[in-house]
């Protein structure tokens, strides 16, 4: 019986086939009351001048965490945001050039971070509303649609039992602004008192008034430090 150490002396990387990897970025804000998703448009073939989700091959010494900060920097001019992985994409024909995995990533940003710069290998970068890209039938690169499609599903479920709406919002907001987010979350609207009543635990008043309007003034409120997630 040979060690472990002999085993690896003799070991031949090439004896296997060794496909690539990749990272995809799904990088969402709200903008006008509509859910929007960052796309780039593709300057280099395979699928040239084609919208696709901002991405990169992962370096053979970089983890995946870092080809995805890198991705953002280089590709869309975003830094510092979090992201966490949605799936992982291994059909066999997914990209045309050769064998190509993919890691997706999901990042919420508020609509004031987002501050896009055209990055390398693109002909520009801009925010595009996900409803409107996902009811019409335009193409889009690689198998980027039905990654935007389990996003999108991702965000209704995870807005079910998870903090991510107040991810859109600032420090202070009112009630009616932190429903609409839901809603559009959710894709649906909301019953007021119901809704009230289920966010009673999850936030507090603050001593500020909303001023300058023409309607009735407004409580801000903040999210409760102590308490679990919705």
């Amino acid at each position: 019986m040979i060690s472990e150490k002999e085993y690896l002396d003799t070991y031949n990387p090439k004896d296997y086939d060794r496909p690539s990897i990749a990272v995809d970025l799904l990088v969402f804000t709200i903008e006008d009351d509509r859910l929007k998703i960052v796309l780039i448009e593709r300057k280099e073939h395979p699928f040239r001048n084609m919208l696709s989700l901002p991405g990169t091959f992962v370096g053979i010494n970089e983890s995946l965490d870092e080809a995805a900060k890198r991705a953002a920097c280089d590709k869309i001019g975003l830094s510092d945001i979090y992201f966490e992985q949605l799936y992982t994409w291994g059909d066999v024909n997914r990209d045309p050039r050769m064998r190509i995995i993919s890691v997706s990533y999901l990042s919420f940003v508020p609509i004031d971070k987002i501050k896009l710069i055209q990055g390398k290998n693109t002909v520009s970068v801009a925010l595009y509303d996900v409803d409107e890209i996902l009811g019409t039938d335009k193409e889009i690169a690689f198998d980027h649609r039905r990654i935007i499609e389990y996003g999108r599903e991702r965000i209704k479920n995870k807005v079910k039992y998870s903090k991510i709406a107040f991810e859109f919002l600032p420090e202070e907001f009112t009630l009616p602004e932190l429903q609409k987010i839901y809603e559009i979350l959710l894709d649906k609207e909301l019953h007021k008192a119901a809704f009230r009543r289920k966010m009673a635990d999850v936030v507090e008043e603050t001593d500020r008034m909303t001023e300058g309007n023409a309607h009735r003034p407004s409580k801000y409120y903040r999210l409760r430090e102590d308490k679990n997630d919705v």
